[in-house]
């Protein structure tokens, strides 16, 4: 994993401390996301450090039945962040993941005890503002139409779904647009996109029609599969909408 973030370190004592679960493709992707998300972080006066140690969350192995093998990559995120009073993500989908840790240890109660521990704090980066720092407004500035894609495992199984709408609604400038069907999945789903490419195909293209019709100039989302595969439909359909990760909105204009 990539050493991104060294140069961001916050001081004073009476900051809350976070580590940042940067995620595979907030690494390799979307830099300028993960970046935006420790500027932000500080900006709310939390104290971010990223250990450099973090690898994936194990989520592919996860969703192929590779349990063992999920279970050797947990134990050594939970290690990696047990030192750690909150644990924040700049991805739904990979949160998720970490609070699922603690199914695979039903046979190992101190592991499971521990797993749970690492769940308990943490959390999606929309949802850790607004739940924990218990802020809806950013100050934000953000001049420009956008429309929200609201992703399966954030929405659905990890329960964040006011937190970003919230955050985007007090964005000064910005005009948030509905987006038609939202609930739909955009056909990504990890391996499913790989072992059904055919249906997720069809998917995607339904999901970039719908952002097409709301006239939005931006796509804004909070986990980057999802961006990344909704992005490269728009590209192939030669489309103008820009996709943006919600953290970029939410720490610009200042």
């Amino acid at each position: 994993m990539h050493i991104l973030f060294d140069e961001f370190s916050g001081e004073g004592e009476s900051m809350m401390k976070v580590a940042l679960f940067v995620t595979c493709l907030g690494d390799l992707f979307y830099v300028n996301a993960s970046k935006a998300t420790v500027e932000l972080l500080e900006y709310l006066d939390c104290e971010v450090e990223f250990p450099t140690v973090q690898t994936c969350c194990g989520q592919p192995a996860y969703n192929s039945g590779y349990f063992q093998e999920t279970a050797k990559v947990a134990k050594h995120i939970i290690e990696t962040f047990e030192p750690y009073e909150y644990v924040v993500s700049p991805s739904g989908s990979c949160t998720y993941m970490l609070h699922t840790y603690e199914t695979l240890f039903e046979d190992e109660p101190k592991w499971q005890k521990r797993a749970e521990a690492l769940k308990n704090k943490s959390y999606e980066l929309t949802q850790f503002i607004t739940d924990v720092l218990e802020k809806n407004d950013v100050h934000a500035t953000f001049n420009g139409k956008v429309t929200y894609h609201t992703s399966c495992h954030m929405t659905r199984l990890l329960g964040v779904n006011k937190a970003p709408i919230t955050l985007l609604q007090n964005v000064k400038g910005l005009e948030l647009i509905e987006l038609p069907n939202k609930h739909d999945c955009c056909g990504f789903g990890g391996t499913f996109a790989v072992k059904m490419s055919d249906i997720s195909g069809e998917m995607v293209e339904e999901k970039t029609y719908h952002i097409e019709s709301t006239g939005a100039e931006y796509l804004v989302g909070a986990d980057g599969g999802c961006l990344l595969n909704i992005e490269g439909r728009l590209r192939r359909n030669k489309s103008n909408v820009k996709v943006v990760h919600i953290a970029e909105i939410l720490n610009s204009g200042r």
